[in-house]
Order: structure tokens, then sequence, then C-alpha cells
């Protein structure tokens, strides 16, 4: 990974396009925004809080997978 990290204002098809290994944690945290309309548009953190999901927790998770490759 380079020294740039996922952040809660991230599109999130641009983090899926760049980082392909987080569609899991988008799965785990019930975020199945691949191939949704809003995720052309929304920002990790929009998704999240459409979701309940705790944004700095999940991209947290998303940094986390990124760093396991």
């Amino acid at each position: 990974m380079s020294d740039e990290k996922i952040t809660k204002k991230m599109g999130i098809n641009e983090v899926v396009g760049k980082y392909p290994e987080t569609v899991e944690v988008f799965a785990k945290f019930g975020l199945h925004c691949i191939g949704c309309i809003a995720a052309r548009f929304e920002c990790i953190e929009d998704g999240a809080a459409a979701h309940g999901v705790d944004a700095d927790k999940f991209v947290d998770e998303l940094n986390k997978a990124v760093l396991k490759k």
C-alpha cells in the first residue's frame, strides 16, 4: 500500500477501485454498495451513516484489510 490511507471522505467507488481487497470489509459491515448507484457519488462516511455503521471503525477495518495485502 502507498502512504495514502483510506479516509471517511473518500468515495466508495474510489476505494473499491484502488483496493479491491476492501470488498469483504464492505460486506462484513453490511454495506453492499458495490454496484449500487449511490456508490458512484457517496463517500465512505455517507455510506456508513446510511447503514448505521460507525465510520471511524469502518475506515480502520478498511485500512487493516489493505495493510494485510
